[in-house]
């Protein structure tokens, strides 16, 4: 159910149009009551089961159109769930978050990630699990977290999603992320930040305690670490 600090959402405009207003959105649940995407979405947007076994959720189709409209980016941000930030804020996140989490070491499979998502431009978690050697049994949990430990650290970002089709050519499935880096995908001038980290935590912090005046200091700092 939407409140009256948040915009409602009813098209994937206005869900683009919600981004560049907040500057950040969580997907789901946030650990703020409300301050999530699927919170703002009109009823008739929330997920529905259909008869048929398959199901229906604007929300979810809207990912893709709107990370790849360019005004900003998503992946798993926020405690390790996915969401949203605007390109107008990415150069503060990244520079705090990256001041938190250095370059990934010579060797290591972090560095083999970031390494072949620039060689390669983009690729889905399950070819880079491939190339970078997890192809034992048991390796996939493993690996997924590595990725998520990387879109935290603002070194991999999503650049679309990708859709198994049927037999008939039509999409099924949740889908999978194309994953890329920030610069690959925003370039690199759209990554640097002319300020400190501390400046840009600090910049953020004052904004998200603006924009949710009802959440704690303790839950805006949880949404930034």
């Amino acid at each position: 159910m939407n409140t009256s600090f948040y915009p409602t959402i009813s098209t994937c405009d206005e869900l683009m149009q919600s981004i560049h207003q907040l500057g950040f959105l969580p997907l789901l649940e946030s650990g703020i009551p409300g301050f999530n995407a699927e919170a703002m979405v009109d009823d008739e947007c929330r997920y529905v089961a259909l008869p048929d076994g398959g199901w229906d959720w604007p929300l979810w189709k809207w990912k893709g159109p709107v990370v790849t409209g360019g005004d900003c980016v998503y992946g798993k941000f926020f405690a390790g769930k996915a969401g949203f930030i605007s390109r107008e804020w990415w150069p503060d996140f990244s520079n705090w978050r990256r001041s938190m989490n250095p370059e990934p070491e010579a060797g290591s499979v972090e560095e083999a990630i970031v390494s072949t998502l620039r060689e390669r431009g983009s690729a889905i978690t399950r070819e880079l699990r491939s190339a970078c050697g997890f192809t034992g049994p048991k390796m996939r949990g493993r690996f997924d977290a590595y990725i998520t430990r990387l879109q935290m650290a603002c070194r991999i970002v999503t650049e679309d999603f990708v859709y198994p089709r049927d037999r008939h050519g039509r999409q099924y499935g949740w889908g999978w992320a194309l994953l890329t880096t920030p610069e690959g995908l925003l370039g690199r001038e759209a990554c640097i930040c002319p300020r400190t980290p501390q400046e840009s935590h600090d910049r953020m912090a004052a904004h998200l305690a603006a924009i949710l005046p009802h959440a704690t200091d303790r839950q805006i700092q949880r949404l930034l670490k």
